[in-house]
């Protein structure tokens, strides 16, 4: 009886400048990735903040994606040559394991990993077993995701990306925990080593937590790979 080797998919983020935008677009559409989505990230930020963040300018574009977790290794070799990832203000690329997904879009990603075969058979090293790093994701009232960054970088932190959201309404649950929550948000996502992690959670919640005027959560997941550190 043949034993059919069951395929683990990745959910990856590339965050990147507006004029590498098409270059990304290029590498993804070279591997055939079925399913690409993209938004922009913006900032209220000052320049004093923008200096913190480690950025030449505030505007970001994101790339979300999904593949067979095989492709990383090819996918993120493809974006540090071509982009390249590691320069000054080129960008950020890391997966997270994904460990649910429609039927449809199971089909969808493992026809594509099929197809990319033949690109999976160099061997590329990547640790994707260890977690070295962590995405730390702070939601927070709109206007203080400075004091965000401020209290992560105090606490190791080298920089982070906001992106602009809002609160979808849901008085009921807003009302049993008795808070007081604005509809306008802030997203500051943070890569960090994991090692970092309860120290910059822990200053963020500390300065920017429930029970701040900042109003923030903050939670981490941790991630299979990255390049761009």
């Amino acid at each position: 009886m043949e034993n059919k080797q069951t395929k683990s998919f990745s959910l990856m983020f590339l965050i990147t400048t507006p004029k590498l935008e098409e270059k990304a677009e290029h590498i993804f559409k070279e591997f055939q990735i079925p399913l690409l989505y993209r938004f922009n990230a913006e900032g209220t930020a000052s320049s004093e903040i923008m200096d913190m963040l480690g950025l030449g300018s505030i505007d970001k574009c994101i790339f979300l994606s999904m593949f067979a977790t095989e492709l990383t290794g090819p996918v993120f070799e493809k974006l540090k040559d071509d982009m390249p990832l590691y320069t000054v203000n080129s960008g950020i690329a890391f997966t997270i394991q994904l460990n649910g997904a429609n039927n449809l879009t199971l089909k969808m990603l493992t026809k594509n990993a099929e197809d990319n075969e033949s690109k999976t058979e160099r061997k590329v090293d990547y640790d994707m077993t260890e977690h070295k790093h962590v995405l730390i994701t702070a939601v927070v009232d709109r206007g203080f995701s400075g004091d965000v960054m401020e209290a992560a970088k105090g606490a190791g932190a080298k920089g982070g990306t906001v992106i602009l959201s809002r609160r979808i309404e849901n008085d009921e649950a807003v009302g049993f925990w008795g808070l007081s929550v604005q509809e306008e948000k802030e997203i500051v996502m943070i890569i960090a080593k994991s090692e970092d992690k309860l120290p910059i959670m822990q200053s963020i919640s500390d300065k920017c937590g429930m029970h701040s005027e900042a109003k923030g959560l903050v939670m981490s997941s941790p991630i299979d790979a990255v390049v761009g550190m």
